[in-house]
Order: C-alpha cells, then structure tokens, then sequence
C-alpha cells in the first residue's frame, strides 16, 4: 500500500482504492449511529462515478456537489473524482443566489445533490438517491492524473464576485505526505469531518480521514452550534484528531471549564486553523490539560495554497508572548518567505508581505487570468519558483520562525471565515437605498467581534431591510450585525474612506421595520435582559429577531448558557433558533401559546 511520503503524485481516488482494498471492513464514515465501511463507501462511490462518466464527466470537467452533512456528502465528492472530474462544492446553508453564480461561473456540468427540488438553475440535477446500488469496480480508463482538477472551491471577492482556486490532486496528496509521518497519523485515528464542505478546511479533514484509513466522524449541524453536543460527540465518538477554528475551540474549552465535564482521554490532536491564534486564546485550557495530551498544533493556511502552510506546536511556554500569533515554520515542501515592497526578502524582525510556495500552490483562479497573474507571481527556484502573495503581513523572528501580524488590505478572518470586505460593500450598495457603504471588522472584544456596516442611504431603509437584502446573495457569515446610518463617510487627505475615522456603534436598539413592544411577563424580560447584554443593546424588544440584532450561533450559544444559569430558565440551542424572538421563545416555555415548531424541522444556519 502506498504510504504518504513528501513528493509522492497520485489521484486521492488511487490512494483511496488501496486503502479500501487493504481494510475493506474498517469503517470509513460515521453519522448518527450510521456507519459506512470502507467496502460499502467504495461501492456507493464507484456506482455514482459510473453514472457521472456516462454524463461526459472526466478530467477537467466540474461538478457542482450541494449535500447536507451526511454520509452522502461523503459519496458525492469520491464519485466525482472517481469518474475523474472535480467538485465544487456549495453549502446548502448559503443562499440560492450565490450557488447559481458558482454554478454558472465554474462552469460546471451537472449538480450532484440530496435535495433535486432545491437547487440552482440552469444546471442538469443528479439525485444521488437515485444513483443505483453499489458496484465493485470503479470506471476504467478516466485518463485523470495527478496534475488534473480534484476541486474548486470559491472564496470572499473584494470587488463583489467570489473567484474560485483551482487545486490539483498533486497538491492534496503533498498535503497529506507532508504531514501524515510528522503528527503520527494512522488508521487508528478517527477525524471530524466539522467544517463546511465549501471551506477548505473540509479537503484537509475527510481526505485526511479517508488517505490514512482512519475513521471520518461527520458532526451534524446541531453539534456544530452547541459546544455542549460537540463534547458529548467527541468522546462518544472517541475522536483522537480534532480540527477547529480558535473561536470554536474557545466555546468548547469554556464549555468543559464551566460544567466541569469529563476530559477527552482519546484525543491525540488539536489541530487549529482558520483564523489568528494567539497562546492567550489557550490559557484555561493549557492550566487544565497541559500541552502533552493532546499535543496543540497551529496551522497556518491559504486556500490558494491548500489548505495549510505552515506548523508550530503550541506549549504553555508560549504563554510567555500571550498576544503574539505564532505560525511556526513551512511544511516539507512548501516555502514562506516574508518579502518588502522592492520584493527583497525583509530583514529579520521587519514586517513584510508573506509568499508562499511549492507544492501546495494552486493552478490559480477560475477564469480569472488577470487575477492570477497578478497574486501568483514568479519566484527563484530556492523560494519554491511558483509563489502565492498572501497578503498578510508577518515577519520571520531570531529563530527561524514565522509570526503572523494581520491583513495589508481589508480582507478579514471572522469565526474561522474569510471575508474580503469589498463583497459586502458591493452587495449593499445594490441596494436602491443606499448611495454609499463600507464594512470593517470590529474587534474591539475579541470574542465578540463582529462586522460593521456604515452606510449612506438616500430613503428609509431599516437594518432587517438591508439585512434581508444581504441574505439573498450572501452567506450568514458575511451578514453585518450592526448597521450605522450616516450623512457621509469621512474621507483621508487623498479621498479614500478613512475608516480611523468612522464612529464606534452606539449600543441604542437598531431602528427595524418592526415597532419596539416591550416585553410584560417575567420570563420575557429575562430573556430581554440576557439578549440585550449578549447583544450588546440597551433594549430588546418582544418581536425583535435575535440575528436581526447581530447574533450568530456562539452569541445564541451564550445566551442559552446565561439563560439556564441566571433564571433557570429550560432554553435549549435548537429551541433558539427555531423560535428567535423574545416572544417566540418565552412562549416555548410555556409563556405563551405559539405556532407548532417541530424539533425535527430544518434548522437554517446561522454561522
């Protein structure tokens, strides 16, 4: 069986084969006590990769994947690179006007999806439950190398228009050779599959799982949002290698610090990404675990440059320096180097721009020739050849390593997600009402951060308004949780916005279309109280909608949490989010008579 070594090139669909063939009976795929063997998930996968190949779909050719959080989703992105094409994978929380535009500009050729009544326009739908029963033998002859296509997967535009990275199988496969001997990887291991399948985050944890013959254990959406729930997986499920953004980790350590929940025996590895880290982040859980078991490892990653970059184990020596955000030193194959603005390599201890390069580099942005030019540049062989300008601003220190100091424009990092500012700004100012707006990152509480939008309007327009009008072509995560009219943006000396300048937001309830009701009974002042504390508002009202107000699933997670230990109040996460007003959600307590709302139903996410 071929082992995953720095420089090895094959197809992940290769790699799979072989372990599916050493350990055919060894689960592969877990969820809701429904499990997948390696044989069951290489038959299921091999039948929708047959029946992809007679749709024409082979190297080069994309297929656009929209499954929920199941097994399925798991089925859907092998058979695709079984058949030899690639996937695009979209988020069935994110809204149906941003998967038609990822459809129509990838240029993919059909939809693989669980849900054949919802989905984007203009494309031919393959049901996957209606893909035929397993089949032993994958298509022959697919001609797909190691140089071709295994995904696209779109990201944050700054002039409005999310571009997709193209990335190779040579460029996973690195990935993982990279690694796999470095952090001790086995097929004793079992991985969570928690990110978004349209976050890149998700290549590094399902191929990760399924190349080393491990167990992949898919967190629903439930557990994703509730901390709580996420502990109680992890060691039912006896993970061994957990990957998370800092933020959720932060719920997750608050969560077993606050109800002194039993500790995680299994757990080997905690692999963060996504956003800055600092060691501060890590205190309360270094003082209760220490930095052994389980050993703490910082990754630093683009998408353009797959997944992850760079490495540093965290230990509670780094509590030392608690604000520095410490990214280590390049993975086996790939390179960093910190340049200035003449292109020279910056002096050690002088900021500069991170490039990376090597083998995770990408093929560079879908139909996007000028972008890529323009961030994919031309390096010395010694720096990699090939290199990716990151756009954030590190500097290397005394000792080699890397530290990584924010963004040189206004792309941002918000709960794991990236953000490029310029979206949001265009997409508002699609609005008939307004004439001009800016969005910044408030990280004036680090928990708490948020995005900020000031907006010049030119008619009425309340914040749910512009707030809906967002949520038609943007994800949850890319939803504004203040909005704060002005008469105009301040300008710097050369006409830009200065956003130095630009007011703090004021904590007065928003002006939303719907009139203030003050809350009568005490329950419903109660959750008033704790809403408009976690919300950071001086006064919620009896129909005002808790995300219409800023919040977002760790701001619900918190309110919940105050909830059950100020008042002991029974609220549960799941009830919040099926019942978002103060009204709604007192009622579920008895308060007073509401609509039916099954427990059962689908939850929209709220990110």
């Amino acid at each position: 069986m071929t082992a995953l070594t720095p420089g090895l090139r094959a197809c992940l669909h290769e790699l799979f084969a072989e372990r599916a063939a050493a350990h055919p009976d060894a689960v592969a795929v877990t969820h809701a006590g429904r499990h997948l063997t390696y044989r069951e998930l290489d038959r299921r996968a091999n039948a929708l990769a047959h029946r992809l190949r007679a749709e024409g779909v082979g190297p080069g050719v994309l297929v656009a994947v929209r499954v929920r959080r199941t097994p399925d989703a798991v089925v859907a992105l092998l058979g695709v690179v079984k058949a030899g094409g690639a996937y695009v994978p979209l988020d069935p929380a994110h809204p149906a006007d941003r998967h038609a535009f990822v459809c129509a500009d990838s240029g993919a050729r059909l939809l693989v999806t669980d849900q054949p009544a919802e989905h984007p326009s203009g494309l031919p739908v393959l049901d996957i439950a209606a893909v035929g029963p397993g089949v032993d033998t994958a298509p022959e002859a697919t001609g797909a190398e190691a140089g071709d296509l295994a995904y696209l997967i779109y990201t944050s535009g700054s002039t409005g228009r999310p571009k997709g990275v193209q990335v190779e199988h040579a460029n996973v496969v690195a990935l993982l050779g990279s690694t796999s001997a470095r952090f001790g990887f086995t097929r004793d291991d079992v991985w969570t599959l928690f990110a978004s399948l349209a976050f890149d985050v998700s290549v590094w944890e399902m191929w990760g799982a399924l190349l080393h013959g491990a167990r992949l254990v898919i967190v629903d959406e439930d557990d994703r949002r509730s901390p709580a729930a996420l502990h109680d997986l992890l060691r039912r499920e006896n993970v061994t290698v957990l990957n998370l953004t800092p933020a959720a980790f932060r719920q997750l350590s608050r969560h077993e610090e606050d109800t002194d929940a039993a500790t995680l025996p299994a757990l080997r590895r905690v692999i963060f990404a996504g956003e800055s880290l600092t060691p501060e982040m890590l205190r309360p859980w270094l003082h209760r675990h220490g930095d052994e078991q389980p050993l703490l490892v910082n990754m630093y990653g683009i998408t353009e440059t797959t997944v992850h970059s760079t490495w540093r184990r965290m230990t509670t020596a780094d509590l030392a320096e608690p604000d520095a955000s410490l990214i280590g030193l390049p993975l086996a194959g790939w390179t960093a180097v910190v340049l200035d603005e003449a292109g020279q390599p910056a002096p050690t201890g002088t900021p500069g721009e991170l490039h990376v390069g090597g083998a995770g580099v990408a093929r560079g942005y879908a139909g996007r020739p000028d972008l890529t030019r323009a961030r994919f540049v031309t390096g010395p062989p010694e720096w990699g050849g090939r290199l990716y300008r990151s756009g954030d601003s590190c500097l290397v220190r005394p000792d080699g390593e890397l530290q990584y100091l924010g963004r040189l424009d206004h792309q941002v990092k918000l709960r794991g997600h990236r953000i490029e500012l310029g979206e949001i700004d265009a997409a508002l100012g699609d609005h008939p009402a307004v004439h001009e707006a800016v969005t910044v990152l408030d990280e004036r509480a680090e928990q708490d951060a948020r995005l900020v939008a000031y907006v010049v309007l030119g008619a009425a327009a309340a914040p749910d308004e512009l707030r809906a009008h967002l949520a038609r072509s943007l994800p949850d995560y890319m939803l504004p949780a203040v909005f704060v009219t002005m008469d105009r943006l301040p300008l710097t000396g050369n006409g830009k916005v200065d956003r130095a300048a630009l007011p703090e937001p004021g904590t007065d309830r928003p002006a939303l279309s719907a009139p203030l009701v003050q809350p009568r009974t005490p329950v419903q002042q109660q959750l008033a109280e704790i809403w408009a504390e976690v919300l950071g508002v001086a006064e919620v009202g009896l129909d005002d909608d808790f995300f219409d107000l800023g919040g977002h699933s760790m701001l619900a997670t918190r309110a919940v949490a105050l909830a059950r230990e100020r008042y002991g109040l029974a609220v549960s996460l799941r009830a919040l989010f099926d019942a978002p007003t103060v009204g709604l959600l007192a009622g579920l307590l008895d308060e007073d008579p509401v609509p039916d709302l099954s427990p059962n139903a689908p939850v929209e996410s709220r990110t």
